[in-house]
């Protein structure tokens, strides 16, 4: 079992940065490709950013590249998603969601863990 608590969200004007954080539970995070979503309201949830359990690998979905990035410190059970540039658009809560598997991966259907999410409102 792996429990997920998000943290970081808030309110932020367009250009700016927020950087989210998830800590999980357990002692086998290293074990666990982590990813990051996002729902706005009246949207489906999208893929935002992955990361492999070495870390080595990442994921981005064309609309975030260039300005977020995913990392992780496997020491401190926890996964960062820091976003740059922020733009109205990218409000929605984030959620993160670990996935029992080495390679970094980007449909939702593959994670097994999830975060109750964290709002980041973006105004223009």
């Amino acid at each position: 079992q792996v429990q997920l608590v998000e943290s970081g969200g808030g309110l932020v004007q367009a250009g700016g940065s927020l950087r989210l954080s998830c800590a999980a539970s357990g002692r086998t995070f290293s074990s666990y490709a982590m990813g990051w979503f996002r729902q706005a309201p009246g949207k489906e949830r999208e893929f935002v950013a992955a990361i492999s359990w070495s870390g080595k690998s990442t994921y981005y979905a064309d609309s975030v590249k260039g300005r977020f990035t995913i990392s992780r410190d496997n020491a401190k059970n926890t996964v960062y998603l820091q976003m740059n540039s922020l733009k109205p658009e990218d409000t929605a809560v984030y959620y993160c969601a670990a996935a029992y598997v080495v390679r970094a991966v980007t449909t939702d259907d593959e994670y097994d863990y999830w975060g109750q999410g964290t709002q980041v409102t973006v105004s223009s």
